[in-house]
C-alpha cells in the first residue's frame, strides 16, 4: 500500500446505528490490507515483545519511552518516520532514557513516506502511532491488517472519511483479537476515572449541562513564509509544520482541545450528541497555514442536555483547561480547585487517592491486557470523541448546524492524493463560515 490510499466505506449510516454497532463494520467496503505476517502468541510468560515507532517527534518520543517502562521484557527494535533528523533525535533521546531496552540498529531505522510499511514488517508485535492525525487513519488500517497490537494517539482523523475507515478498522482488530489503546490519556487518570465513576453513579443527580474549556496559547505557530529555504518542497514544508494544516492536524479543536471534547463524551457515556452549532475563526493572522484559533462549540443531546465546548491558541489570554458538570444536586468540576475533580452538593467529594502518570498507566494497562490474553479496545469510544470533534469544526467552518448523521457521513476528503515529495501542494484557504459548505 502507498501512503496515498484513500479508500474508504461509502454506505450511509446514522446516529442509531452508530450506537447500536458501537463502532463495527457500519460502514462497509473498506479493502483489508493484508501483509500476510506470523501471528505470534504473546501471553503470560517472558516472552520479548517488540515495539515500533511510527512518527518521531516529541509525543511519539514520550509514548514509546512510557512503552519501555511498562513491561519489564519489552525491547524498542524499529522506528520510522518522514524525516531523518527528527528520527535520530528521537533515537538518540530514547537511548539515553532507556537503555538497552533501546535495540534499534541502522537497519531497522526508517526514514520517507513508506516508513510505516517498513516498521509494521520488521517483525515488531507492538506499535506506536503518532504521526500528524491526518495518516492515522491509513497507519491503523495497515497496522491492524499487520496484526499488531496498537498504541494510537488521538485524534483518529481528520476528515469523515477517514474516521469511517477507523471504524472499519477497529471491527476489524476486534475480530483479531488486537490492543487497541487510544491516546485520550484522561480516561487513564486514576483522579478523573473516580470522580466519573462517582458523578455517574448519580452523586450529581442527573446531567443537565456541561461546559469544558482548553484556553491556551498557540501549539506549533507557523513559521514566516522568508524561512523556508530553497528546495524546500510543499509537502516538506506542510509536513515540518504539520499544526498549521487541517488535512494534517483537524484543526486546533480536533488535534489538542479533542482531550475536552473527550471527557464530554465520557460524562455523556460515549452516546453520541444528536446535533452541534459552533463558531470560530482566526482572530490573530498567521504567516500561513489555515486552521481556526478559537472554537465555542454547542452540542445538543437527548431531553434537553446542552454540552458547551470552548476552545482558544492564542498568547497572553486567559488561561484554563476545566470542566464543570451541572446536575440535579449538584455541581462537580475538574481544574477549578486546585486542579483536582471537586464535588460540591449533597454529598461533597474532592480526590485525595494516589496519582500515577496517566500517560504511564495508559501503557502499562495496554502492556498488561496483552501478557493476560485480554486485550483492551478503545476503538468505539475513540471514534466517538473524534467525530465529535469533527463534527464541532463542521459546524464553525460552514456556520450551519450539523447533526450528528450528517457528520458521520460527511464526503469531504482532505488527505491529499498520491503523495509525493515533489508534488504541487497549495494550501487551501482558511474556511468562511456561511460561504465554506458542508460537503
Amino acid at each position: 500500500m502507498s501512503m496515498n490510499d484513500s479508500s474508504s466505506p461509502t454506505k450511509p449510516s446514522s446516529r442509531r446505528d452508530f450506537i447500536k454497532t458501537s463502532g463495527a463494520a457500519a460502514m462497509g467496503g473498506v479493502l483489508a490490507v493484508n501483509l500476510a505476517l506470523p501471528q505470534r502468541s504473546l501471553g503470560a510468560g517472558d516472552e520479548t515483545l517488540k515495539v515500533g515507532l511510527i512518527g518521531c517527534g516529541g509525543r511519539g518520543s514520550g509514548a514509546a519511552a512510557q512503552a519501555l517502562k511498562a513491561d519489564p521484557n519489552v525491547k524498542l527494535t524499529a522506528m520510522g518516520d518522514a524525516f531523518a533528523d527528527r528520527l535520530h533525535s528521537s533515537l538518540a533521546s530514547l537511548r539515553k532514557e532507556a537503555g538497552d531496552k533501546v535495540q534499534v540498529d541502522p537497519e531497522h531505522c526508517y526514514v520517507g513516506l513508506d516508513a510505516y510499511q517498513k516498521v509494521l514488517s520488521s517483525g515488531v508485535d507492538v506499535v506506536v502511532l503518532a504521526t500528524p492525525p491526518g495518516f492515522r487513519p491509513l497507519h491503523l488500517k495497515t497496522a491492524v491488517a499487520a496484526g499488531k497490537h496498537i498504541f494510537c494517539e488521538k485524534p483518529m482523523a481528520t476528515d469523515g472519511p477517514g474516521l469511517r475507515s477507523v471504524m472499519e478498522s477497529v471491527a476489524e482488530a476486534k475480530k483479531k483479537k488486537l490492543a487497541l489503546v487510544a491516546g485520550f490519556c484522561w480516561r487513564y487518570d486514576y483522579a478523573r476515572r473516580e470522580y466519573f465513576k462517582r458523578v455517574l453513579g448519580g452523586q450529581i443527580g442527573e446531567i443537565r449541562a456541561i461546559y469544558a474549556t482548553y484556553y491556551t496559547g498557540p501549539v506549533k505557530p507557523m513559521p514566516p513564509a522568508s524561512s523556508r529555504q530553497p528546495g524546500v518542497t510543499d509537502l516538506e514544508w506542510q509536513l515540518r509544520n504539520w499544526y498549521n494544516f487541517v488535512w494534517l492536524c483537524g484543526d486546533s479543536l480536533v488535534e489538542q482541545a479533542v482531550h475536552s471534547v473527550d471527557k464530554i463524551a465520557w460524562m455523556m457515556q460515549d452516546v453520541p450528541p444528536l446535533k452541534a452549532v459552533a463558531v470560530g475563526g482566526r482572530q490573530i493572522p498567521a504567516n500561513g497555514g489555515n486552521i481556526y484559533d478559537h472554537f465555542e462549540v454547542n452540542y445538543e443531546y437527548a431531553h434537553g442536555v446542552r454540552a458547551f465546548m470552548g476552545c482558544r491558541q492564542q498568547t497572553g489570554c486567559y488561561s484554563a483547561t476545566n470542566d464543570y458538570h451541572i446536575g440535579t444536586k449538584g455541581i462537580g468540576t475538574i481544574g477549578v480547585h486546585g486542579g483536582e475533580p471537586d464535588i460540591a452538593g449533597e454529598t461533597a467529594w474532592r480526590y485525595t487517592g494516589p496519582k500515577p502518570n496517566m500517560y504511564q498507566v495508559e501503557h502499562n494497562e495496554l502492556f498488561a491486557s496483552i501478557r493476560a490474553g485480554d486485550p483492551i479496545n478503545n476503538g468505539d469510544r475513540m471514534c466517538t470523541s473524534t467525530l465529535m470533534a469533527l463534527m464541532g469544526r463542521m459546524a464553525a467552518y460552514s456556520g450551519q448546524e450539523i447533526t450528528w448523521d450528517q457528520a458521520l457521513n460527511s464526503q469531504e476528503s482532505l488527505f491529499p492524493e498520491n503523495l509525493a515529495w515533489d508534488m504541487r501542494l497549495p494550501s487551501p484557504p482558511m474556511a468562511l463560515p456561511g460561504i465554506t459548505r458542508f460537503a
